[in-house]
């Protein structure tokens, strides 16, 4: 790994650690400890090779989620647009926004939940787009989008005539409404909203696709690689809560079926399959990967708070957060039934 783990550490410890508690309980965005992860160059491209890039950024996402999966849910939200931008062949975004994004100057989000179930066949597009001259017209509403303020872009797909657009666009547009979404049993903090688009013109120097679908197809292995160390973060917490209480009641954790040790295996393993993927990433090997993660991340959780007992029932125990958010991890699109599609599909040679 090239990436600086013990600065990222103290990243962690200085700007996430104090406040998950407020993320979780008072919808608290940590954008300051993003930001920072711009600014100290954890997701600088340059001179990196693919596979260097996919592992470094994937080690962010997995360190960030042992303290705090909804700001690691957020950090792959960000990686989802660079992830958009560096695959796109738009000369413009890659020189005035990419580095912008790469840097901390501006955050990104993804956008791209109803679209990726409306190319699985799960739901109809939300947005319809319009050719006009200098660019296109966008209306609809997109019900959640995660990781938005006001120094962000996200990615759009847009229904036009036979086709679909894919735009980038940015939150201080005209015509865009947002409404914050809070309330949520995990991934409060998420600064999701709403966004309602009227009318909205996208110049062309935003398109970053005019063929949509094809494009999806491209980045989708990406989008859902960033996915798995959400997963693999929140196991790797789970072992350690475990640990912390194996002498309660006289060591009588010891006679539970799951120990510690077998969700350490299941988080090695997946370790193990990030680093091999990010040479040779496949749609089929990370939907597989992916899928595992869940149920995997879903064991660790429910053994943590079994070994807990009933200090793992108290409101704002860790043990109850984590069970929290792996269930969020499970319902994140690709979702776990949509997962299971896809792999079924594929079995079939059907995608």
């Amino acid at each position: 790994m090239a990436i600086h783990t013990e600065r990222l550490q103290a990243i962690i410890d200085e700007k996430l650690k104090p406040v998950v508690k407020k993320v979780d309980e008072q919808a608290f965005y940590a954008e300051e400890y993003i930001l920072a992860l711009g600014e100290e160059g954890f997701f600088n491209s340059n001179a990196k090779s693919e596979a260097t890039i996919l592992q470094d950024e994937a080690t962010v996402v997995l360190e960030t989620a042992k303290v705090c999966m909804t700001t690691a849910f957020c950090v792959w939200c960000h990686l989802a647009a660079l992830t958009y931008i560096r695959h796109s062949h738009n000369s413009y975004l890659k020189s005035n926004i990419l580095p912008k994004l790469e840097n901390g100057e501006l955050l990104g989000a993804t956008g791209l939940s109803n679209p990726m179930k409306y190319y699985s066949g799960l739901e109809k597009l939300h947005l319809s787009a319009q050719k006009v001259e200098g660019g296109y017209r966008i209306n609809g509403i997109l019900p959640a989008v995660s990781n938005l303020g006001n120094r962000h872009y996200f990615g759009a797909i847009a229904a036009i005539d036979n086709t679909e657009v894919m735009v980038l666009v940015s939150t201080q547009t005209e015509g865009l409404t947002l409404k914050e979404k809070v309330g949520f049993i995990g991934v409060n903090g998420s600064a999701t909203y709403t966004c309602k688009f009227d009318d909205v013109f996208i110049p062309e120097e935003q398109v970053l696709s005019e063929s949509a679908g094809a494009f999806c197809n491209q980045i989708r292995p990406t989008f859902i690689y960033y996915q798995v160390p959400l997963g693999a973060g929140v196991i790797a917490a789970a072992v350690e809560g475990i640990e912390k209480v194996k002498a309660k009641q006289n060591g009588c954790n010891e006679y539970l079926q799951v120990q510690a040790s077998k969700l350490r295996g299941n988080y090695d393993r997946i370790v193990g399959e990030l680093a091999q993927q990010a040479s040779d990433i496949t749609l089929k090997s990370i939907v597989e990967t992916r899928l595992q993660t869940v149920y995997d991340t879903l064991e660790a959780v429910q053994t943590n708070m079994i070994h807990n007992g009933a200090a793992g029932y108290v409101a704002g125990s860790v043990a109850s957060r984590k069970l929290r958010e792996a269930y969020f991890f499970a319902n994140l699109t690709p979702t776990v039934r949509h997962l299971e599609k896809l792999k079924l599909n594929m079995s079939k040679n059907e995608c």
